[in-house]
């Protein structure tokens, strides 16, 4: 049996109840599980300090001498605080605890020599240590303690006395049980020319790291071989579609595109735009399945694009649908799409959840006939009964919130796979982008359409609202329309919706002159959409709104995007929010409105937003403030796998490194077969069998 699937209920200290509690609260099973527990910090206990150079601004440090004598002060009839007197012959020290007495006369004695380790702080004049870690001096060689490793811990698990020190002593009891050396999962050709040391030296090392420069080394090692089993896995996934899987050859570019091109489009397109339509055609008739990610900010010009490589598709005698996350955004690319193609006789049709009766059986008995050339729909495109005659191009906006397996269930919609355009207005770093999309082709337009002027956001405190509401007024007077958005995060929160209805109430009284619309997610279907047609016809002036509208809306006449409480929001839904103005040729502004207490990283995403209109700089800086877990996309659909050591925001030389690799590795063995690279496609398939939900991702 493999050693590290052994039970951790054995080793010294655990037991059932402990291993219970790891289990549940961290996934800690085996030694395998326990030895992958990576510690996310560390405190160098390589130097001993006298207590004459602490100073009050110092981490945690140690110090080495003896209890001259212990006192004890009354705080409550049943509470008392024992204070230990500390010397190392340089000054003295209190130690401090406020409880466990009994414990601390039996087991830290007068006269004793004792390392003491905590943090410093000032007393009445003296330095104390509350509640420190103490050891025997003589069961201690400070040579041998290097960077003290710190675990993760729940409430629970303290509560059953798991402190980080006894996860730190467990693991120390394994790896004095693990003899030999831990099997190498890279080979020396990976390790030798970038400098890695091997697996076993990484696996010891990173939990006891006799210098900075040793923890790093080991950290380096088990990052870079995590990304790159990643990676690996995406490209040998990536090679494998497109060797098995053959593209419809669209060699022609036909009339309906012609037609829609010379008479119905009134405008030009964007450098930006025709340099992605190059390479969208180039992929179209290339013979292999398009598989390509369409990254665009708001107002880029997306949809247009997913339209004319729709017409590629019907100009070859091929179908075409568009896939939308929400009705809202599914109506809008239908109204979009049928104004675009007014005139060219081509038939569209919308299928969402409301569509139903008479209306449903002719679309989905269009679609089986081919009469039904575009169709345009929500999740509802998935279901069984959806058949096409001959699909040629799925679309897919904001693929964020459909997940891959969704993605695949549209190539059982045809005889071979149709070509998949993927497409998101919410901007993703390179980084994640190699790692969440890594099987997609990259296609970005960064150039928006001449004559929109950049939106001006500015920062407001809730003390200023006076001026704001003078500045509202003053831009409905000439003519324009805005959003007030309500920070409704879950629609479950009642008391949001209390604050949204009583926002509503109140700005109907401070502008009883104009016509107030209200949007939020409880309301059905029909009222919803009624309210929000009457602020795209311009009935009403300001529309009142939760974030349901951070899709799907588009009002080229709105002006002002008010985002109150704008602390409660993550950086990428400001900018999707903002999105929803700039889209006229008049100047537009985003008003973001909080509170004067604010947070450090808050601030920080305040000022972000208020100095730049950069999607893609806006997404980094979310990425590395919030973490890839938490960025609003990757947390619906979840990344594809959980990353023990390695971090995609913070370490992105190691993405681009282990992609490198990967793909030198894939272009000599597309087939997955050479002897040479066994150790590699062996040690895929035990990730593949173990810890990571790779099937997200293949």
């Amino acid at each position: 049996m493999d050693i590290l699937s052994q039970d951790i209920m054995y080793l010294p200290g655990v037991g059932p109840q402990r291993k219970e509690i790891l289990s549940k609260e961290l996934g800690i099973s085996t030694w395998r599980d326990l030895i992958e527990n990576f510690p996310y910090k560390y405190v160098d206990r390589s130097r001993i300090y006298t207590i004459r150079e602490l100073t009050a601004d110092m981490p945690f440090v140690q110090i080495k001498g003896k209890v001259l004598s212990y006192e004890e002060f009354k705080m409550s009839a049943r509470k008392k605080r024992v204070v230990g007197h500390f010397s190392d012959g340089t000054g003295v020290a209190d130690l401090v605890w406020f409880s466990g007495a009994q414990y601390i006369y039996k087991n830290y004695k007068v006269g004793q020599e004792f390392v003491v380790f905590g943090r410093p702080t000032v007393y009445q004049g003296r330095f104390q240590f509350a509640h420190p870690e103490m050891e025997r001096a003589s069961d201690l060689q400070l040579s041998e303690m290097g960077m003290q490793p710190y675990y993760t811990t729940t409430e629970r698990m303290k509560k059953m006395g798991i402190t980080s020190r006894v996860i730190e002593k467990t693991v120390k009891n394994m790896l004095l049980k693990l003899k030999d050396p831990l099997p190498e999962t890279l080979p020396t050709f990976i390790t030798k020319p970038l400098h890695l040391v091997s697996r076993d030296e990484a696996m010891r090392c990173v939990h006891y790291p006799k210098t900075p420069q040793q923890m790093k080394a080991a950290r380096d090692r088990l990052k870079f071989e995590e990304l790159f089993y990643v990676q690996l896995n995406i490209l040998r996934y990536a090679s494998d579609h497109r060797r098995k899987y053959r593209g419809y050859v669209f060699q022609h570019v036909g009339k309906l595109f012609n037609d829609f091109y010379s008479h119905n489009l009134t405008f030009s397109l964007t450098g930006a735009q025709k340099r992605v339509m190059h390479e969208i055609r180039d992929d179209m008739r290339s013979g292999r399945q398009m598989n390509r990610l369409l990254q665009g900010d708001v107002g880029s010009g997306k949809t247009l694009v997913a339209l004319m490589t729709m017409l590629i598709a019907l100009d070859n005698g091929y179908q075409a649908c568009i896939m939308a996350p929400t009705e809202i955004l599914a109506e809008q690319h239908f109204t979009t799409i049928t104004e675009f193609l007014r005139g060219l006789g081509i038939r569209v049709e919308l299928l969402t959840g409301i569509v139903k009766g008479k209306k449903r059986r002719e679309v989905l008995e269009g679609l089986i006939s081919g009469e039904v050339q575009i169709l345009v729909g929500t999740h509802a495109v998935l279901e069984d009964p959806v058949k096409f005659q001959r699909l040629g191009v799925a679309v897919i906006d904001e693929q964020h919130r459909f997940g891959v397996e969704q993605r695949s269930r549209l190539w059982a919609k045809s005889e071979n796979p149709p070509h998949i355009l993927v497409m998101t207005a919410t901007p993703i770093p390179r980084t994640l982008a190699m790692t969440i999309y890594g099987d997609l082709d990259v296609s970005v337009i960064d150039e928006l359409p001449p004559g929109r002027k950049p939106i001006q956001t500015i920062h407001k405190y809730d003390k200023q609202l006076t001026s704001l509401y003078n500045g509202i007024r003053k831009q409905i007077n000439l003519g324009r329309q805005v959003y007030i958005v309500f920070p409704l995060i879950s629609e479950s929160e009642k008391m949001d919706l209390k604050n949204l209805e009583e926002g509503y109430a109140s700005l109907c009284q401070i502008f009883p002159e104009f016509n107030i619309s209200k949007v939020h997610g409880k309301m059905k279907s029909a009222e919803k959409d009624a309210e929000m047609q009457k602020f795209v016809s311009g009935e009403t002036q300001i529309l009142v709104a939760t974030t349901v509208i951070e899709v799907g809306v588009n009002v080229p006449n709105a002006s002002v995007m008010v985002i109150l409480d704008a602390q409660r929001f993550g950086l990428s839904q400001l900018h999707q929010l903002r999105g929803r103005v700039g889209r006229g040729a008049e100047q537009s502004y985003c008003i973001l409105v909080t509170g004067y207490e604010l947070s450090a990283v808050t601030r920080k995403r305040i000022d972000i937003m208020c100095d730049t209109n950069d999607g893609f700089r806006i997404a980094e800086a979310d990425l590395k403030l919030r973490g890839p877990g938490d960025l609003e996309g990757t947390q619906q659909s979840g990344i594809a796998f959980d990353l023990k050591i390695a971090d995609i925001a913070r370490d992105g030389q190691f993405v681009a490194l282990a992609r490198q690799e990967a793909q030198k590795i894939i272009d000599a063995d597309p087939t997955c077969t050479s002897k040479e690279y066994a150790m590699l496609w062996r040690r895929l398939r035990e990730l593949r069998d173990t810890n990571i939900n790779w099937a997200a991702i293949s």
